[in-house]
């Protein structure tokens, strides 16, 4: 009986390690990239007419629409309500018959986006409208394209029964736009072990097109840390007959002008210099030569003013930046009142202290009247990702291949994105938003008649494709 059973055993091993050696041989069909681009446009307009803005995000919509793609394509997937209408997505593709985080790729991208102003807008923001070669709607940049491609990248690394070296697992996250309770924060807290990784991409980077061209890749591989904190002004109420010297409304107003024409004196990170060094050898002589003054101490100042003046992204990019974002005081036209607000929208460094900055405001403003108060909603101070890494020098060697004459240079983001709380757990996470696109364009994220060109969504859904299929296929 025991021979028997041997024998069973050893052929039922042989057959295992047969069927497995046939699929290991299997040869992987050759991608359709323009095929699943042209799908990717229809999946991203019908993203783009699903109403996520945030609040209150109704995400559960399109993570029902994303996890019918992924059933339809036979990829394992799924959906955790993180709160009532509101759903992430997860989906794994493995290299072996176990997970493995150690080496596993995330692809992440958020669900939800930010309010419109219907009547600033010249087309419907749920339409996803096409117009003169333009994609129009909200979330159709920020962040439904990057979602998109996500979802062409897993569904063509499935088609073609990629061979891959590592996992790539899909992350769709809530919240983004607010950052509250079923934001990725949660989401690593709650279940980091059906997304746990070593490597994500994200958004936050930039295809740059100048004059017709792609001019660079910015990587995304360090963010500001984002803090608000509320000015409050105090005084005598009274009758709008009776002006005071203590009038709230004018103490603020005096405050606000001081802190918003404030400029923190410059301290540029590695990753800004890296940055600046890097474009100098492909932009204008006139520009590059403070590009590279940047790092000549006698120079520097000069170097700074120069850049910024050039462009508000640098100008942040260089230095803490704040800005003041929303005004309240008052209930009638006739009466003085005894307290007025604003907010102050503040973007930090990595490393930079508020506290300290705070303490600045105080000096700066010189009023007794006026109060700060720090938001709870501060962002995460997170350590920037590896320039060196695996996963970077492959978008370094593929940027040129993709885009001729580009070069690829690391960024500090100056949004915030749910990278920050990938980084805190180790994980080397990099912006790369893989459509080109002009600097007219990228500005309309979070604005009005936010919009894509087509052509550019195209090319950014196989230019993330080549990327993940590249790296996920070496570990």
């Amino acid at each position: 009986m025991l021979h028997r059973a041997g024998r069973f055993i050893f052929i039922v091993a042989c057959v295992m390690f047969a069927v497995a050696g046939a699929r290991a041989q299997a040869p992987m069909a050759k991608p359709d990239l323009g095929k699943l681009a042209d799908e990717a446009q229809v999946w991203l307009g019908d993203l783009v007419r699903i109403n996520s803005v945030n609040p209150p995000g109704n995400e559960a919509a399109v993570a029902k629409y994303i996890s019918a793609i992924f059933q339809k394509e036979g990829i394992s997937y799924e959906v955790i309500e993180m709160a009532p209408g509101r759903s992430i997505v997860v989906a794994r593709l493995q290299a072996g018959p176990l997970p493995d985080p150690a080496n596993a790729l995330l692809l992440v991208a958020h669900q939800d986006t930010v309010g419109v102003d219907t009547k600033k807008w010249t087309v419907d923001p749920f339409a996803a409208n096409i117009r003169d070669g333009y994609m129009y709607g909200r979330g159709s940049i920020d962040d439904k394209a990057m979602l998109t491609a996500n979802i062409a990248t897993m569904v063509e690394l499935k088609r073609t029964g990629a061979r891959l070296a590592r996992d790539v697992v899909f992350l769709a996250t809530d919240d983004e736009e607010q950052g509250g309770s079923a934001s990725i924060k949660v989401t690593i807290e709650k279940y980091w072990n059906k997304i746990a990784c070593a490597y994500a991409l994200n958004e936050g980077g930039r295809v740059m097109v100048k004059d017709g061209k792609v001019q660079y890749v910015g990587v995304q591989a360090s963010e500001k840390v984002a803090y608000n904190v509320t000015v409050t002004a105090t005084g005598q109420s009274g009758h709008g007959s009776l002006p005071r010297p203590d009038n709230a409304v004018v103490h603020l107003a005096a405050a606000v002008e001081k802190l918003g024409t404030y400029q923190v004196p410059a301290q540029p990170s590695t990753i800004t210099l890296r940055y600046f060094e890097q474009l100098s050898k492909i932009e204008d002589d006139d520009i590059a030569k403070w590009m590279r003054a940047l790092e000549q101490p006698e120079r520097a100042d000069l170097a700074v003013k120069h850049l910024a003046d050039e462009s508000p992204m640098w100008n942040s990019m260089l230095r803490d930046t704040i800005a003041p974002t929303i005004l309240e005081a008052g209930v009638r036209v006739n009466v003085v009142p005894s307290e007025a607000t604003a907010n102050l929208n503040i973007r930090l460094l990595p490393g930079h202290s508020i506290e300290e900055l705070m303490g600045q405001f105080v000096k700066i403003v010189n009023d007794p009247q006026i109060k700060f108060q720090l938001a709870p909603d501060s962002g995460e101070n997170a350590p920037p990702s590896d320039l060196k890494s695996p996963l970077f020098q492959t978008i370094e060697r593929l940027t040129p291949q993709e885009f001729p004459g580009a070069i690829t240079v690391p960024l500090l983001g100056t949004g915030a994105t749910d990278s920050a709380s990938l980084r805190l757990h180790k994980v080397q996470a990099y912006g790369l938003e893989p459509f080109p696109l002009i600097e007219n364009d990228s500005s309309r994220v979070h604005a009005d008649d936010e919009r894509i060109p087509v052509d550019s969504f195209h090319k950014g859904v196989v230019f993330l494709y080549h990327v993940v299929s590249d790296f996920a296929s070496t570990k």
